[in-house]
């Protein structure tokens, strides 16, 4: 499939943005920012709207366009809402999984693993990829639009998340017993381990912003 111009600005720049390389509350300055990409400042400017509605930058009258902070608050809003919504429609979706569906998990999962050898960035969208995977089965589209909009949203409290030593192996170990899990159809332990699994990561996070 072809990418416009303004879908390979919206994806570089938000590689840029979950990965820390533009830093939060700096403007964007449009007009450097488009000759390097090499694209008009038409395409740029859709890319950076639609970074605005994912939640990632904020307009700001005069500075233009700046990466929207990090915050325990919206932390906490976005693992509540995973929490709330999460578990259960992965429970669903363990039990009305096909062998494809299964295979497709697996497939996630192993890119995830494979990602976590390269950069954060791409794990955190391949963390993504994964989550979304034990959730679309359940077959409720509205559900899994929210779990892979909230998903998006935590991208770069992922990257935050896993930074320090360890977590990596960690989360690895949570998303291998998840995925057993899963494919074995076992829907109560797999909505137990997912809530530990996010809770976790927010209790992580919480101590991370204390600590400042």
């Amino acid at each position: 499939m072809v990418r416009t111009l303004s879908e390979q600005a919206f994806e570089v720049v938000r590689e840029r943005i979950v990965s820390g390389a533009i830093g939060e509350d700096v403007p964007i300055r449009q007009d450097a920012l488009a000759a390097e990409l090499g694209v008009s400042k038409i395409p740029l400017r859709e890319a950076l709207a639609r970074l605005e509605q994912e939640g990632l930058l904020i307009s700001r009258p005069n500075r233009g366009y700046v990466v929207r902070p990090l915050s325990v608050e919206q932390a906490e809003e976005i693992y509540a809402l995973r929490l709330a919504i999460e578990p259960s429609a992965a429970s669903r979706g363990a039990l009305a999984a096909s062998d494809e569906d299964r295979r497709t998990a697996g497939e996630a999962f192993a890119r995830l693993d494979a990602a976590a050898e390269s950069d954060l960035a791409s794990v955190a969208v391949f963390n993504r990829h994964f989550h979304t995977a034990l959730v679309r089965p359940g077959g409720r589209l509205l559900t899994t639009q929210l779990v892979e909009r909230l998903s998006i949203l935590s991208e770069r409290y992922v990257v935050a998340h896993l930074k320090p030593a360890g977590r990596g192996v960690r989360a690895h170990e949570e998303h291998s017993e998840m995925l057993e899990a899963w494919c074995a159809g076992e829907a109560e332990k797999v909505a137990d381990l997912l809530a530990s699994h996010i809770q976790g990561t927010l209790d992580d996070l919480r101590a991370g912003f204390a600590a400042g």
